[in-house]
C-alpha cells in the first residue's frame, strides 16, 4: 500500500511539474507577444522609467556656452504687453549681435505683420482716399522691414513650426543637406504643413529651424526630431540650426544606414547628424533623448535688460554663446513637461539640447535593446519557474524579490554607466505573472491531489487533518444596479482666473487646502466622493450604504461646506466663491469603467441634471440651488424657490429652490415675513400679474441680502421683457436655460 501510494504521489508531482512549467512558459509567450502589441502599455511605462532614471541622475551641470533671453513676466510688464513692436525685437536682437552672439535662434514665430507698423497705418488712410505725408525714408516707417533688416545684419535663426494639422508650404530651407546611406525621405515622416514667418522675414534670416515639439501621449517631452521634412526639403531644429550658424557651416551631413562604416540592418533609419565639428548619434526617426540637467546651467537674460541695462558686464554672458530668445511668461502659455519639472519653458528644452549636444552627454536606446529586455524576461522568468515547483512558498517569494531587484539593477547599471535606457518593466513584469500564475496553477493542483488521495484512500487509511488553505480575494466585476441618490456638484467660480495668478505648485497648494475641508464635510455626512475634477467635486448619498434621509443629509452638507469656506476664506488674500448643485434621482451605481480599470460611480439622467442645476448656480449669483426632487423632502432648513427652469438638454421643467440658512434661520420671524414676500412675488409672476409682482419686486431688492440680487436682477430683466412681448398663453412660468 505505502508503495502503491508513494508511486501515486510520485506521478501527482511530476503532472504538476508539467503544468506548472506549461503555465509558466505559456505566460513568458503571452507576456512577450502583449509587449510587441499596438495596445501595450508598456512604451508608456518605459516612459516612466526612464523619467524616473533622470530624476536620480540628472545630467551633470557644466559651463554652457548658451544664454537665454527670456520674455519673462517682468519683461512683459516693463516693455507691455505681447507681441511687442518688431521695433523691439529688432532692438534685442541688434543688441546680441553687438555683445558677440555667435548665433540668435528665435522660438518665436512672426506669422503676422507687425500692427503697430506706422507704415500699415499710411497703407490704410490712403485707401480710404487720405493724403498722408511722412519722412523719405519710409522703409523705417515698416516694422517689418526693420526687423527684416536686423536679421539679415545678425546670426539670426528664424523659427518655424511643422504640424500634421496646416498645409500652408514652409519657406525654403537655409541649410543644406548631405546624406550618406539611405536617403532620409525613405524613413523621416512628413508634415503636410507648417506656421512660417513672413517671406520679407525668413529671406533675410541666415538660418531656419523647426522650434515646434512632436507630440506625445502624456504631453512630457522626450525625444526630439533633429531632422524633419515637408515634401522633398529638409529643415533642421532649431537647436541644429544654431549650431550650424554658429559654426559657420553651411552643410549639415545626415547618416544613415547602408553608410560606409554603418551597419545596415534591412530597415533604413538614422543612425547620426553632424553640423560642423559636432557629430550627434540619432535613433532611427531621426530623434534624440533629451538628457536633462536638474537646474538648466544656461545664463537666462530676462529680456528688459537688453534695452535698458547699458552694463557692458552684460556681454560677457552672451559674447561667444549661442543665444535662444523665448519666454517662460505664464500667459503665453510657451510651457512644457519634461521627465523633471512640469510647467518647463519650452525655450530652455532647446537650450538644454544644445548644451547636451555641445558636452558630448547622450542617451541611447538602439534597436537590440528591446530584443535585450525581452532575453532578460525569458532568464528571469525561467528561473522563477526553475525553483517554484521545489522551493518553499517563502523560498520562491525571495526567488521573485532577487528576480524583480535583478532587473530593475541591470538597468539602472545600464543607464548610470553606459547612459543607456534599458527597461526593466517587461523582465520584472514577466518574473511577477509567471510567479504569480505558476503559484496559482501549483496551489489549485496541490488541492487537487489532496482531494484525490482522500477520496481513493479514505476505507484504507486513517483520516488526516486537512490544511487551512488561503482564501483568494473575489474578483472584482463589471455592472451596477439602480439606486435612489442624491447627487452633489461643486465647483469653485472663476477657477480658471484664479489659476493664470499661481504657480503650478501655488495651485496644487490651494486645491488641496480646498479640497480637504470639502471633502471632510462631505464624508462626515455619509456621502461618497465620487471623484475630483479639477477644482469640481462630484458625491452623492444613499450607496453603497443606504442612507434613508440622504436629501437631509445633502442639504445640511451645503450649509456646512459654506461654513467651511467661510473658515477658509480668512485665511485667504482673495476669498474665492463656490456654487453647489443638488438633484436626487434614480441611477445606475457600481463598478464602472473598463476591465482594466474602474471606479464606483454613479450615471444616468439625474447626475446630469445635478451638473447642470451646479451650472445655473452662475445665472443666478446664488451659492447653491436644490432640484425640487431633492427639496421636497427636506424640513426645517431656510429655503427660497428661486426658477422653474428647463436645464439645457431636457424639455422638463423642474423647481430649483437656494439654502439660505440652518434650522435657527428657518424659525426666525424676519425670514418668514422675507419668505412669504418672496413666495408671493413667484405666485405673482407665474400668474402673469406682472405689475403686481413689480412691486414686490421693488420691496425685495431693498430687502435682499447681496447673494439674491442677480435673482431679482433676473426676473427684473423678464418682467422688462414680457410687457413689451407677453409670454405664450400656455405658458407656466418656466425658464428654458441655453448654458450648460
Amino acid at each position: 500500500m505505502r508503495a502503491f501510494l508513494s508511486r501515486l504521489l510520485h506521478a501527482a508531482r511530476r503532472r504538476r511539474r508539467l503544468a506548472i512549467w506549461t503555465a509558466g512558459l505559456a505566460v513568458i509567450a503571452l507576456v512577450i507577444a502583449a509587449a510587441y502589441s499596438p495596445f501595450s502599455p508598456l512604451d508608456r511605462l518605459n516612459s516612466l522609467v526612464f523619467d524616473a532614471y533622470q530624476k536620480l541622475r540628472p545630467r551633470p551641470q557644466a559651463d554652457s556656452a548658451v544664454a537665454v533671453v527670456d520674455i519673462d513676466d517682468e519683461s512683459i510688464r516693463r516693455l507691455g504687453q505681447w507681441p511687442w513692436s518688431r521695433t523691439v525685437v529688432a532692438a534685442i536682437i541688434d543688441r546680441l549681435t553687438q555683445d558677440g552672439a555667435a548665433a540668435i535662434g528665435l522660438d518665436i514665430v512672426f506669422s503676422e505683420p507687425d500692427r503697430t507698423s506706422p507704415a500699415l497705418a499710411v497703407s490704410q488712410l490712403e485707401r480710404q482716399g487720405f493724403q498722408v505725408t511722412y519722412p523719405a525714408a519710409s522703409g523705417d516707417l515698416d516694422h517689418d522691414k526693420a526687423l527684416a533688416r536686423s536679421f539679415a545684419q545678425s546670426p539670426v535663426v528664424a523659427g518655424l513650426v511643422l504640424s500634421d494639422g496646416l498645409v500652408t508650404p514652409a519657406p525654403p530651407p537655409k541649410a543644406g543637406f548631405a546624406f550618406a546611406g539611405d536617403s532620409p525621405a525613405e524613413y523621416l515622416p512628413a508634415f503636410p504643413g507648417a506656421v512660417r514667418n513672413l517671406a520679407i522675414l525668413d529671406e533675410a534670416a541666415p538660418g531656419l529651424g523647426v522650434f515646434s515639439f512632436p507630440p506625445a501621449e502624456d504631453g512630457v517631452v522626450r525625444q526630439i526630431p533633429l531632422v524633419s521634412r515637408q515634401g522633398e526639403n529638409f529643415y533642421p531644429a532649431l537647436s541644429v540650426e544654431a549650431l550650424r550658424i554658429a559654426q559657420g557651416a553651411s552643410t549639415i551631413v545626415v547618416k544613415s544606414t547602408g553608410a560606409s562604416g554603418e551597419f545596415d540592418t534591412g530597415q533604413p533609419g538614422m543612425t547620426a547628424l553632424k553640423v560642423g565639428d559636432v557629430e550627434v548619434p540619432t535613433g532611427p526617426d531621426g530623434r534624440i533623448w533629451v538628457y536633462y540637467t536638474r537646474q538648466p546651467t544656461s545664463q537666462q537674460i530676462p529680456a528688459y535688460r537688453l534695452l535698458e541695462d547699458p552694463d557692458p558686464e552684460l556681454a560677457s554672458q552672451i559674447a561667444g554663446r549661442i543665444v535662444l530668445v523665448g519666454t517662460s511668461a505664464v500667459g503665453l502659455r510657451d510651457l512644457v513637461s519634461t521627465p523633471l519639472k512640469a510647467g518647463f519653458p519650452g525655450v530652455l528644452v532647446h537650450a538644454e539640447i544644445v548644451d547636451q549636444i555641445i558636452s558630448g552627454k547622450f542617451l541611447s536606446r538602439p534597436d537590440w535593446a528591446i530584443g535585450l529586455e525581452v532575453v532578460f524576461a525569458i532568464g528571469f522568468g525561467l528561473i522563477v519557474l526553475a525553483f517554484l515547483p521545489v522551493l518553499s512558498t517563502f523560498a520562491n517569494v525571495v526567488v521573485a524579490i532577487v528576480a524583480l531587484a535583478g532587473s530593475v539593477g541591470l538597468g539602472w547599471l545600464a543607464f548610470a554607466n553606459y547612459d543607456l535606457l534599458l527597461s526593466p518593466i517587461l523582465p520584472a513584469q514577466t518574473s511577477l505573472l509567471v510567479y504569480g500564475v505558476a503559484s496559482g496553477v501549483r496551489l489549485l493542483l496541490s488541492e487537487s491531489e489532496s482531494r484525490y488521495i482522500r477520496t481513493a484512500f479514505g476505507h484504507y487509511l486513517s483520516p488526516h487533518m486537512v490544511e487551512q488553505l488561503v482564501e483568494n480575494p473575489d474578483a472584482l466585476v463589471l455592472g451596477g444596479e439602480n439606486r435612489e441618490l442624491t447627487i452633489l456638484f461643486c465647483d469653485i467660480r472663476s477657477f480658471t482666473s484664479i489659476s493664470e495668478t499661481m504657480e503650478p505648485t501655488q495651485l496644487t497648494v490651494f486645491l488641496n487646502n480646498f479640497l480637504t475641508p470639502m471633502t471632510d464635510v462631505l464624508m462626515e455626512s455619509g456621502a461618497t466622493i465620487d471623484k475630483y475634477i479639477g477644482d469640481a467635486i462630484m458625491a452623492f448619498w444613499n450607496a453603497p450604504l443606504d442612507v434613508p434621509d440622504h436629501r437631509q443629509r445633502a442639504c445640511e452638507s451645503v450649509l456646512r461646506m459654506l461654513d467651511a469656506l467661510g473658515e477658509l476664506n480668512k485665511s485667504l488674500e482673495k476669498p474665492v466663491s463656490i456654487g453647489v448643485g443638488l438633484n436626487s434621482g434614480i441611477c445606475c451605481v457600481g463598478n464602472l469603467g473598463s476591465r482594466q480599470r474602474f471606479d464606483y460611480s454613479a450615471i444616468g439622467d439625474s447626475v446630469n441634471v445635478g451638473s447642470r442645476i451646479e451650472s445655473l448656480t452662475k445665472q443666478y449669483g446664488v451659492s447653491n440651488l436644490v432640484a425640487e426632487s431633492t427639496a421636497r423632502e427636506v424640513a426645517g432648513l431656510a429655503m427660497l424657490e428661486i426658477d422653474k427652469v428647463m436645464v439645457v438638454g431636457r424639455d422638463e421643467a423642474t423647481l430649483v429652490y437656494t439654502l439660505v440658512g440652518d434650522r435657527d434661520r428657518a424659525e426666525q420671524a424676519e425670514f418668514l415675513e422675507y419668505k412669504r414676500l418672496h413666495d408671493g412675488f413667484i405666485a405673482s409672476f407665474r400668474a402673469q400679474r406682472f405689475d403686481e409682482a413689480s412691486g414686490d419686486l421693488d420691496r425685495l431688492v431693498s430687502l435682499a441680502p447681496e447673494g439674491l440680487r442677480k435673482v431679482y436682477a433676473e426676473y427684473r430683466r423678464r418682467l422688462d421683457a414680457y410687457r413689451v412681448v407677453p409670454p405664450p398663453a400656455d405658458w407656466d412660468g418656466s425658464y428654458r436655460s441655453e448654458h450648460k
